[in-house]
């Protein structure tokens, strides 16, 4: 199929419209407002009227994609050269806010048979609500454009990131993730607050809860997804964990095989960073059979606990055959563990260190700038 260019003589080589929607021929894209039937530079005009498509069909719909199909008169059809796709994100259908500022709500594309699919990493993002009308339209000999009225509006949302593109962050993330150091223990810090209620209220259980927004955008596990977190981060010099952290003074802390161990699957979750040097892996811990194991096989990139970049338990083949764990010195770990833990499995403690707010992760946003962790889908 011919490859897209852009509108008005704006055909370099290192724009980023070039190539980007691969299945969607495209000679222009321009903008236009959509209450009008005419571009700001004055190309299209009105004549004998064009059917407007009716009933709009988004199916196929991936967190960059989407397939779009339409019924229509059969009257003046043959007459249809293009279609105009008017697409805005939902939150405010009267402004453009894509990432760049270049980047048209108006996708002018060649009349190719239906359904076809509009594909965009540029101006589509995951998760995200849009609103998509369509216009059919002749172009004339003088180069003008007779237009239908706009159809209906449409909503839909895009999808999360899919195993495809998880794999992709994943690749990303083992090039920096380092050496491996031993650890022995899994740590969660809350406020003694926390803990007070887990025994009184939870019958001396931590709850699993609903993962927040932190991250990827496009991550499938955000605000789906329950678990604790839990660290397992050491500091190089002693070994042990960080006597400082941004969640709370009091920690609990248990043994690494209470919640890892050969009856546990482990699945990579995602990868990012909020504008610092600091890169954060989301791991996920789920028992075998558990309801978190069966959310994350459809979902997550397995990996194997006793080889994979970033956290490892293996046997002890030298010593007493216990087990032996391991994780990446070079990205901070956060471990979803998704089942209730009993406080009796481990202990609570205060830290002799600080409670550094700055650090924590908590609804933290993904720089969509760093080449380091991002993907060439929505960010």
């Amino acid at each position: 199929m011919e490859v897209p260019g852009l509108a008005h003589n704006i055909t370099s080589p290192l724009s980023p419209c070039e190539g980007m929607i691969k299945d969607l021929s495209l000679d222009a894209i321009q903008l236009c407002e959509r209450d009008g039937s005419q571009s700001q530079d004055g190309s299209i005009s009105e004549m004998e009227a064009l059917p407007v498509p009716q009933n709009i069909k988004i199916s196929n719909i991936t967190c960059d994609s989407f397939k779009i199909c339409w019924d229509m008169e059969p009257r003046s059809k043959e007459r249809i050269t293009h279609y105009f796709i008017d697409l805005n994100k939902k939150e405010n259908k009267n402004s453009n806010k894509f990432k760049h500022k270049d980047v048209p709500t108006k996708l002018v594309a060649k009349a190719v048979p239906l359904p076809m699919t509009v594909r965009g990493h540029w101006f589509l993002s995951p998760r995200t609500e849009y609103t998509v009308a369509v216009q059919t339209a002749a172009r004339q000999t003088d180069g003008d454009y007779s237009v239908s009225e706009w159809s209906e509006i449409i909503e839909f949302c895009t999808a999360d990131y899919s195993i495809v593109h998880l794999n992709q962050l994943l690749e990303k993330a083992e090039v920096i993730a380092g050496r491996m150091l031993p650890f022995s223990v899994f740590y969660r810090n809350q406020n003694k607050e926390y803990f007070d209620h887990a025994r009184e209220s939870q019958g001396n259980q931590m709850l699993p809860s609903v993962k927040d927004n932190s991250g990827s955008h496009g991550s499938p596990i955000s605000g789906k997804l329950e678990g604790l977190f839990f660290s397992c981060n050491t500091e190089f010099n002693t070994g042990k964990p960080p006597q400082d952290s941004p969640y709370g003074r009091h920690r609990f802390e248990v043994r690494a095989d209470a919640l890892f161990n050969p009856d546990t699957n482990l699945y990579f979750g995602d990868f990012y960073c909020m504008y610092t040097a600091y890169h954060y892996v989301i791991l996920v811990l789920a028992p075998k059979g558990s309801r978190g194991d069966e959310f994350c096989k459809q979902r997550l990139p397995a990996l194997d606990i006793g080889n994979n970049r970033f956290l490892t338990c293996k046997q002890d083949e030298e010593g007493d055959g216990g087990l032996l764990f391991y994780h990446a010195q070079d990205v901070i770990l956060e471990v979803i563990y998704t089942e209730p833990v009993d406080l009796a499995s481990g202990t609570v403690a205060e830290i002799s260190g600080h409670q550094l707010m700055s650090l924590s992760t908590v609804n933290a946003k993904k720089d969509p700038s760093c080449k380091t962790c991002n993907i060439s889908v929505g960010r």
